[in-house]
């Protein structure tokens, strides 16, 4: 498995995954308006351009991606595909993330389903759960340690 940061133009290829993931496990727990926010936020090309995106691949298989904003100190998008769950494909990715970028602090608004993946990474809800346009999440954070 070959873990790297993508170039701008693989990262609709990662949105894609993002959009298959979501509809089958996230999606049809919202409402039709939670699920077309996210289909807009992830058909934004400025601010999907502006994000840190990076893929786990097997082979040329996109398996997973993870996407940062605000100088790596926000995950955006966060997703594995459900061949490839349950593999530590997900903590790689993390890894890589984390190491890459500055941030002492990382946020996440985790979707109910991740809740108990981000726990598992080290990640602490900030609150409780909040909906807003229709999406349903728990703010998260993670204390990062010296990168090495």
């Amino acid at each position: 498995m070959e873990i790297r940061k993508l170039a701008q133009s693989e990262k609709r290829m990662a949105m894609d995954l993002a959009w298959e993931v979501f509809i089958e496990f996230e999606g049809p727990d919202y409402p039709q308006e939670g699920t077309d926010h996210f289909r807009s936020f992830i058909d934004n090309t400025e601010m999907v351009g502006e994000m840190e995106v990076y893929g786990a691949f097997d082979g040329n298989i996109l398996a997973g991606m993870i996407a940062l904003r605000s100088s790596g100190s926000h995950i955006s998008l966060f997703f594995v595909h459900k061949t490839y769950q349950q593999r530590g494909i997900g903590k790689r990715l993390f890894e890589t993330a984390i190491r890459s970028g500055h941030a002492e602090t990382i946020t996440v608004n985790s979707s109910p389903y991740a809740v108990g993946i981000y726990r598992r990474l080290g990640f602490t809800a900030v609150t409780g759960e909040k909906t807003e346009n229709g999406i349903r999440f728990t703010p998260m954070e993670y204390k990062s340690e010296l990168k090495s």
